[in-house]
């Protein structure tokens, strides 16, 4: 016979996929997206423009809604020490969100992550153990979760581009160091290599070509290259923005700074490559004493422990 027990788990279930559905059909404005991406890719140049114009259109509209709704809840959280707000901004600097409202806007994403993990945690949560003090908690800590969960997403993006960055700088100082000992000065250098390796290394390309729209627009040089330093977060980038400046203060090569500058970061590059390779074989014991040990022994010593219990069942 059914009980009320037996009934919450299938609720809590449907409940909870339901609401999942509804939330991503109305935030999903058209839910065959790979059908809707062949036809776009069949159809021709100028259909295909305006089909992508349509689109960039609505989730140009959407992303603004989202960002007016954050705002207006940011506001309350956003910090008034400005030492505080400080960091928070260059933060966000470091992971690459450069919008005046970045800081308000991130504040806004941590409420509506409380209000999310709040929303889908606590039915649930209530329907299965009732109100009380567990299923408070419980439901805190999926708020909690939402809540913190932008810093971990901007953490990631920070660690990211920084490695980027790391990764390209060596390459980048290569190309330069060809230009500037060929005649170059060091703002056409610069130019040079955000259009050589817009490729491979976007993210530095990217912060280059920012700072060579500072140059042209006329702010001095050294107040650009340490703002690239801050605004990266790289200490490989604040290093190299300290060596062109001293170099051009004591009136020394800027090209014989930039090799040695690019041969040491080149040699933490590939200090860096091997540390990763020696990691790689402790790191690889986990997954090979979980899945691969246990299927190999099996097929070893199967056979073997099958033929001892057959003999020990007929004595």
């Amino acid at each position: 016979m059914l009980t009320a027990d037996m009934l919450i788990p299938p609720a809590v279930f449907v409940t909870i996929t339901l609401g999942t559905w509804i939330a991503l059909s109305a935030l999903s404005n058209k839910p065959r997206q790979a059908e809707d991406r062949l036809r776009r890719l069949l159809l021709g140049g100028a259909d295909r423009q305006a089909v992508e114009a349509g689109v960039a259109t609505k989730q140009a509209v959407f992303q603004a809604k989202v960002t007016a709704a954050a705002q207006k809840l940011g506001k309350s959280l956003r910090p008034s020490d400005e030492a505080e707000l400080g960091k928070v901004r260059i933060r966000l600097l470091n992971a690459g969100f450069r919008q005046e409202q970045a800081v308000t806007v991130f504040y806004g994403i941590k409420v509506l992550g409380l209000l999310a993990g709040l929303a889908v945690s606590l039915p649930a949560v209530v329907l299965h153990m009732g109100m009380t003090q567990s299923a408070m908690t419980f439901a805190l800590g999926a708020g909690a979760v939402g809540f913190y969960a932008p810093d971990f997403i901007v953490g990631r993006r920070v660690k990211r581009r920084a490695e980027s960055i790391f990764l390209g700088l060596p390459d980048a100082l290569d190309l330069m160091v060809v230009c500037v000992e060929a005649g170059l000065g060091l703002d056409a250098a610069m130019r040079r290599v955000t259009g050589e390796l817009s490729q491979s290394s976007p993210v530095l390309c990217e912060e280059l070509a920012i700072a060579n729209f500072q140059l042209q627009m006329g702010r001095a040089r050294k107040e650009v290259l340490r703002d690239l330093g801050t605004r990266t977060g790289v200490d490989d980038v604040r290093a190299l923005a300290s060596v062109i400046i001293q170099a051009e203060r004591f009136g020394t090569s800027i090209g014989s700074a930039l090799r040695v500058q690019s041969d040491a970061m080149r040699l933490r590059r590939r200090q860096l490559a091997e540390e990763r390779a020696a990691k790689t074989a402790v790191k690889i014991m986990i997954p090979l004493i979980l899945f691969i040990f246990p299927g190999v022994f099996v097929v070893l010593v199967g056979p073997a422990g099958i033929q001892m219990f057959e003999m020990l069942v007929k004595k």
